[in-house]
């Protein structure tokens, strides 16, 4: 489960409106199958994927590899399966989906294969898509429901923006605690970030970051869509010829107050001291990228601040930190 878990966290903040989660399959002596995320709305949940490279191990038919679409993998696992996975076990962070949305159901997958054993940390609480351990249950398969904070954890950006807007400040900083001064992040992180925006519905940036790096603002390192931007300023005296004014598609607003966030639910936002402070008390997590270098001259962190990490990583050369206020 906590592979399954570490899993899930590299793709947290990229699957808005879906949850992040991940999973594991084990065979008969535990041995490690397979461990796959989720990665993308629309895309394959995380059952599918493990089951899909699960499979290639178990039965040397790397077919199926080339299979992207949810549907396809669904069918063609159901048809070829031949009792793969009767001895296996698979650990998912969060049950098995029952509802047939823009992907099949991953319960009736699971159901259909006849894997063995289904282990999930959290219940689905989408009310649409619960119901997936009844329908394992019923169709025979072992059902273990095993609750953690690890996976609870994973799970808040999605129970939060059921209800309200989920804010993520992110920034990325030096070993010296520093943010100015160029290019700070590895590449990976660069593109992971541009990955939350292609999911985010709203940007929120400070003005003077605006004015002084003339940002564009997109998706482009993912070939993703633009959210629309709320550009914090007391002045509209902005050139218009910053790259982020003309970007296709896109809604710029231009406002003194952080009230335009209520109208969106997945709200990312970057920017530097002033940005920090000022929407430090609407925060629900935070997001910090930590290069192994040192040389600015101005840090984020103005004042003490204690956080609580949630889930550390590596992003290229970075340190990669999630965290709620401590």
């Amino acid at each position: 489960m906590a592979l399954a878990v570490d899993a899930a966290w590299a793709y947290q903040g990229c699957t808005f409106p879906n949850p992040a989660v991940g999973a594991a399959v084990t065979d008969a002596s535990g041995r490690i199958l397979s461990v796959a995320a989720h990665e993308k709305a629309g895309a394959p949940h995380a059952e599918v994927l493990a089951l899909q490279q699960a499979f290639a191990l178990l039965t040397s038919d790397t077919a199926i590899l080339a299979l992207k679409d949810s549907g396809a993998i669904h069918d063609y696992l159901l048809s070829n399966h031949n009792g793969c996975f009767t001895a296996c076990t698979i650990y998912v962070t969060l049950e098995p989906c029952a509802h047939h949305g823009k992907t099949p159901s991953c319960a009736r997958l699971l159901a259909g294969v006849r894997i063995e054993r289904v282990v999930y940390a959290a219940s689905d609480p989408n009310a649409e898509a619960a119901g997936g351990g009844s329908i394992l249950h019923e169709a025979g398969i072992t059902v273990e429901h095993t609750p953690s904070k690890a996976a609870d954890d994973l799970l808040f950006p999605f129970v939060r923006w059921q209800k309200a807007p989920f804010v993520t400040f992110k920034w990325a900083q030096r070993l010296d605690g520093t943010v100015d001064g160029g290019v700070i992040s590895t590449e990976a992180s660069r593109r992971f970030v541009h990955a939350m925006r292609d999911a985010s519905d709203l940007l929120v940036i400070g003005g003077n970051t605006v004015r002084t790096d003339r940002p564009t603002l997109d998706a482009r390192l993912v070939g993703g869509r633009a959210p629309d931007v709320l550009i914090f300023s007391g002045a509209e005296d902005f050139d218009r010829t910053i790259p982020l004014f003309s970007v296709p598609g896109r809604k710029v607003m231009i406002a003194s107050d952080l009230s335009a966030i209520e109208q969106y639910r997945n709200v990312l936002v970057e920017g530097g001291p002033g940005m920090f402070e000022a929407v430090q008390s609407r925060c629900d997590m935070y997001l910090c990228f930590v290069a192994p270098s040192s040389g600015g001259t101005i840090r984020l962190l103005q004042q003490p601040q204690q956080f609580e990490i949630r889930h550390l990583s590596r992003s290229g050369e970075d340190v990669k930190q999630w965290m709620v206020n401590g």
